[in-house]
């Protein structure tokens, strides 16, 4: 099953997640399909919070991808803003 979901990256204690389109058996941080945005859950100042490539959310999900709770939070408060 294909799944959306967050990758993470950064360093320790500064995380910094992806979201990604991948197959669900994958590891968290293995092969992806494609990267949909990112999280960046400790930004400093005027750096960006969450960036999301709707359209191709949107794609997947008409394809059957699934989305994880984190995924489905972050976009549910992208659309309030």
């Amino acid at each position: 099953m294909v799944v959306i979901r967050l990758a993470r990256h950064g360093s320790k204690k500064r995380p910094f997640y992806q979201l990604v389109v991948t197959d669900s058996r994958k590891a968290r941080n293995g092969r992806f399909i494609e990267n949909v945005g990112f999280y960046n859950p400790v930004n400093c100042g005027s750096q960006q919070r969450v960036s999301l490539d709707e359209k191709r959310i949107k794609y997947w999900i008409s394809n059957g991808a699934k989305l994880s709770n984190k995924v489905n939070n972050l976009l549910k408060l992208n659309k309030n803003t």
